[in-house]
């Protein structure tokens, strides 16, 4: 540990700039005018990867923007750890509510602050960091591979035909990933599960163009109050999904594992105290732990429709829209999920106007058996690093590909993250602790050091 503590103490000023290059390429994967900057980024990476001891490394195309991959091989008879990381970042809307420049990371109040700090060039970067150490400290026990890709965060959508065609390429033993969090910073986690995601776009129309509030509203269907009602009705009083069968595959967690989860640390009045709310909401009979981490949902990520800019205009709309996303649970197929919703809001939709959803992208859930030699590894690593045994923990979030990983490269993932909550990802002000970034890098070392034996 002391040597690796040093040698993170030498060169932390190097692996903060190198970080800093990285988050100040504007990788936006969903919108259409940073496709260069996904290119530059990838090539940003392949270059950071054959810097940290690689023994190659390319950026590779796909359908959508390229994957980086990079390998290090020591020997046939060694097992082969293959990193996964993504180098796309979220938008940063709104802008004006970011109190540094998004692209231009920062170090204030010990942490890292920019657009990517946490999710995920920050924790993807800890692996490089870490692999760099080990090879040139001479003590790599594993065949290390890498693969990045530039579109996590619009579900992935070339990545999974990329596996299909480089099967042999990927091939490993466990997949590390570090895009998930912990509980807090004096009570480590390792996620061993995450939801599932269904994510769609819906499209109510009335007439043919505006019209004027005051000579047709009462008399014609207005989208925004026909959307507003039919969204209000995918809940009911109990917060349950109304869906016809939405649950019919949810997979029933046992009251044994409900109790084990109740024994994390969790406050639930410093929960509402950090997020400023007076109390929680969600689906009855359950905690809060458990509907993030073992129920579905439902809810409304963007709603527009009519004028909203500033002063008044007296129009009933000609169209209302709105983003919805389903985070799903072991057993909900996607796909299933997607063409239920949409049958359903179409047919609860009122004369007068016609619906349109469109699937935009989604995922299966996925769950990591607390047994395996990664995760007995990881369990190791985390509990010398932090002085305590990590808790397992379900995730509330979606990373899809990671079910993908299993179902076409039957290999199983290990999910080492260190973020919290506080961190602010996909927000305007996103962070990660310094601490955590560089506690990070030595668990990771750790990690292969217990697994490779």
């Amino acid at each position: 540990m002391e040597e690796i503590k040093k040698y993170i103490n030498d060169n932390k000023e190097r692996f903060l700039e190198e970080l800093f290059s990285l988050m100040r390429i504007q990788s936006i994967s969903s919108e259409e005018n940073h496709k260069e900057d996904m290119v530059k980024c990838a090539n940003r990476w392949k270059e950071l990867l054959l810097e940290a001891g690689a023994d190659s490394a390319e950026v590779m195309p796909t359908a959508g923007n390229p994957v980086v991959i990079g390998k290090k091989t020591i020997g046939a008879n060694y097992p082969t750890v293959l990193v996964y990381g993504h180098y796309d970042v979220m938008p940063v809307d709104p802008i004006e509510l970011w109190n540094s420049n998004p692209f231009e990371p920062v170090i204030k109040e010990d942490r890292i602050w920019g657009r990517g700090a946490n999710d995920d060039k920050g924790q993807s970067f800890m692996h490089a960091k870490a692999f760099e150490y080990l090879v040139k400290s001479g003590t790599l026990n594993c065949n290390v591979k890498f693969i990045l890709e530039g579109e996590e965060e619009i579900g992935s959508g070339s990545l999974y035909d990329f596996c299909e065609t480089h099967k042999e390429l990927l091939k490993a033993n466990i997949i590390l990933v570090s895009d998930t969090g912990i509980i807090a910073s004096d009570t480590p986690s390792i996620t061993v599960g995450l939801r599932g995601l269904s994510y769609l776009e819906v499209e109510v129309t009335g007439a043919n163009r505006d019209l004027h509030s005051g000579l047709f509203g009462g008399a014609v269907a207005n989208p925004v109050n026909v959307l507003c009602k039919m969204i209000a009705s995918l809940t009911d009083e109990q917060h349950r999904i109304t869906i016809p069968h939405f649950y019919d595959k949810v997979l029933e967690v046992s009251e044994e594992e409900r109790q084990l989860m109740a024994q994390a640390p969790f406050n639930l009045e410093n929960y509402k105290k950090a997020l400023d709310i007076e109390e929680i909401y969600g689906e009855e009979g359950y905690s809060t732990i458990e509907r993030t981490g073992i129920r579905p949902a439902l809810d409304v990520c963007g709603i527009w429709g009519g004028y909203t800019g500033e002063g008044s205009k007296t129009v009933l709309p000609s169209k209302a829209s709105a983003k919805i996303s389903m985070r799903l649970v072991p057993h909900q197929d996607s796909v299933e999920i997607t063409n239920i919703f949409q049958q359903h809001f179409e047919s609860i939709a009122p004369q007068g106007v016609k619906v349109k959803v469109t699937p935009s992208h989604g995922g299966e859930a996925y769950v990591a058996p607390i047994d395996m030699p990664a995760y007995k590894a990881a369990e190791q690593a985390y509990t010398q690093t932090f002085g305590k045994r990590p808790v397992p923990t379900r995730s509330g979030g979606s990373i899809p590909v990671i079910a993908g990983f299993e179902k076409i490269l039957g290999t199983k993932s290990i999910l080492m993250g260190f973020g919290l909550e506080e961190d602010a990802i996909h927000s305007p002000n996103e962070s990660y602790k310094l601490q955590h970034f560089f506690r990070g890098i030595e668990t990771i070392v750790l990690f292969y050091g217990y697994y490779g034996k």
